[in-house]
This record gives structure tokens, C-alpha cells and sequence, in this order.
């Protein structure tokens, strides 16, 4: 098994924005320490649900302050960025740090960071798989050129190269399709339980032969009972999921989707390693069994507390970590 971390850089209420990026980094290097295998960054814009609006810039920050870990995107959203130079960011990150910076990217939404940022909604509705070839040209190590309906540029060489191969957040069957039919791995996300998680990667499988490495987000936060974690984080989740999802506003008329807060807090602390460090373990290890996934990242910054969080970093390092990677063990 490989597990990572996932930060949102979610703000709670009265939290600075910069002081929350600024505890970000402190918990990569902390999930370094512990012995976790990665840290995955969210980007989002015009919004307290997650403050990082740029995950290679943080990225590149934690690279920096660290030595051992892995550190991605979860994601860069190609919607509202240009392939080209997304991929110059990340082959600079992966030049400067060894190897260790890896790249994720999403369709993202139907937001107004479209309208913002000059994109428009057609590149969300109809432009990412073209996107993502101009990405994946753009990281071959080769010379790129597009053509396509949204973008049309003559051969160019990247400077400097690198051959890196995205990752893809997969939430609808046509982004799975996309991911599939180019053979980049999968990132499946938190709303989705073990039963969802297998059954895309079936589909996938059913769509690309051999093995794509796949990874899932999942909530994780180990205390001393299960009764007392998820009351901890029943109680903690809806501080932030409340005002956050509320950012979420549509580029257009389109009415923005509805969410049962208590419902979801109750799915993410039932399906989700929450708990003791044994029911964390049974969790993991049973996830892997049913979806067949050796690679999960776990979102640890539910309590909305620094300290809290470094906590639960450190304990699942020593008390979860080894045990899911034991001889014997799936993975």
C-alpha cells in the first residue's frame, strides 16, 4: 500500500487564508516525518472550502521545504488553465526536486473561475479531452503542435522537457472514458464508497488493458475510540463543508447542486478510515480488497485545527502506516 496525503487547505471559520497556506506546507513536512509516501494539493478559486488556488506554486514551496516525499496535484484544473504552460510548471517542478513532484489534473466545474479567468464554459463542457492531449504532448519530452478547435500553435519544444505521465480526477463516466482511452491513471474521489470505486475501476479496465496505478482520496482521522472520532469530526466537518460548498457558483444560469450536509458528514465519517487505529487499519486494508486499489490519500484536516491536524498526521504515521504495509497485508 501507498498512502499519501490529501490537503484541500480547507479554511474553517475565523482562519486567515494565508495562515492557512502557510500550515499547509507545515503538514507535508509533517507527513514527511511520519512516513507517509505523498501529499496531494486541491486547487480551488473564490472560496473558504479550499484557499490554494494555485497547487504547483504550493507544490514547489513544500518541495522545497522537504527531501523524501512525493508531492502532487489534486488538481490542477485544465478548464481554466493553458495546457502548455501547466505542463512548463510541472517539468520545472520535476527537474528541481528529483523527480518528486507529480501532476494531477481535472475537468473542474462549471464555475465562475470560467468567466474569470476568460476561458468560458465551452473548454469545461467540450475542451478537456483536447486539453489533456495538448498536456500529455507537452510532457512526452517531444516537440508539441495543436490544431484542435481550442488551441492552434505551431511546433514548439518544451524548455526544459520532461516525460510525466497526469493523473485524472475521474467523477462522470466521460471523464473515465477519457482517462481510459489514453491510459493515465485515475483519481477517484471522497463522495464515492468502495461499491463506486470498483465499479470504476471495472469500467476501466473493461476500456484500457493492464494496470494504470490508480489512487482514491478518502477522509482519515484516527482517535483514541471510533465513537470519539467520528463524533469529533460529525461535530467539526460541517463548520467547513457548510460556508464552503457554498463558493461553488455557476458561470452561468444553471442552478448550483444541492447537498444534505449532515447526510454527507455522516458517509464521510462511515465509509471513511475514521476511527481507532484499528478500525483505520480494517478500513484501508479493507478498501483495498474490494476495489482493488493500492494507493489512497487521505484527507486529514477535518478537526480544522492545526494542531489537531499534526496530531492526527503523527498518529497515523505510527499507528496506521506500518501496520497496512505489513507483510501479509494487501499491497
Amino acid at each position: 500500500m501507498r498512502i499519501g496525503i490529501f490537503l484541500v487547505v480547507a479554511r474553517f471559520p475565523g482562519q486567515a487564508a494565508g495562515r492557512v497556506l502557510a500550515d499547509a506546507v507545515e503538514l507535508i513536512v509533517a507527513a514527511e516525518e511520519a512516513g507517509f509516501d505523498d501529499a496531494w494539493i486541491a486547487e480551488h478559486h473564490f472560496m473558504s472550502y479550499g484557499v490554494c488556488p494555485s497547487a504547483t506554486l504550493l507544490a514547489g514551496v513544500a518541495l522545497a521545504r522537504t527531501s523524501r516525499i512525493g508531492v502532487g496535484t489534486a488538481v490542477s484544473t485544465l478548464s481554466t488553465r493553458h495546457p502548455v504552460a501547466l505542463a512548463e510548471e510541472a517539468a520545472m517542478l520535476r527537474h528541481l526536486s528529483g523527480g518528486r513532484f507529480l501532476l494531477g489534473v481535472g475537468r473542474g466545474g462549471p464555475w465562475v473561475d470560467l468567466e474569470v479567468f476568460g476561458t468560458g464554459v465551452e473548454r469545461f463542457e467540450r475542451g478537456f479531452p483536447e486539453s489533456l492531449d495538448v498536456l500529455c504532448g507537452a510532457l512526452s519530452g517531444e516537440p508539441v503542435s495543436a490544431q484542435g478547435e481550442f488551441f492552434r500553435f505551431r511546433e514548439v519544444s518544451p524548455v526544459p522537457a520532461a516525460s510525466l505521465r497526469p493523473v485524472v480526477a475521474c467523477t462522470s463516466e466521460a471523464t473515465l472514458r477519457v482517462a481510459a482511452e489514453r491510459g493515465l491513471p485515475m483519481l477517484l474521489g471522497m463522495h464515492v464508497d468502495d461499491q463506486e470505486k470498483a465499479a470504476a475501476v471495472a469500467a476501466y479496465d473493461a476500456l484500457a488493458a493492464g494496470p494504470a496505478g490508480h489512487l482514491a482520496a478518502a477522509v482519515g482521522y484516527v482517535g483514541d475510540s471510533t465513537r470519539q472520532a467520528v463524533a469529533e469530526l460529525t461535530a467539526s466537518l460541517p463548520r467547513w463543508l457548510e460556508p464552503g460548498l457554498a463558493g461553488y457558483v455557476p458561470v452561468d444560469g444553471r442552478p448550483r447542486p444541492a447537498r444534505d450536509i449532515g447526510k454527507y458528514v455522516d458517509f464521510l465519517t462511515r465509509v471513511h478510515p475514521v476511527g481507532s487505529a484499528d478500525h483505520c487499519v480494517e478500513t484501508i486494508l479493507r478498501t483495498a480488497e474490494v476495489t482493488g486499489l493500492r494507493h489512497l490519500i487521505l484527507m486529514v484536516e477535518g478537526m480544522g485545527e492545526h494542531a489537531r491536524t499534526l496530531e492526527n498526521i503523527r498518529r497515523l504515521g505510527a499507528e496506521v502506516l506500518p501496520r497496512v504495509r505489513r507483510p501479509g497485508h494487501a499491497g
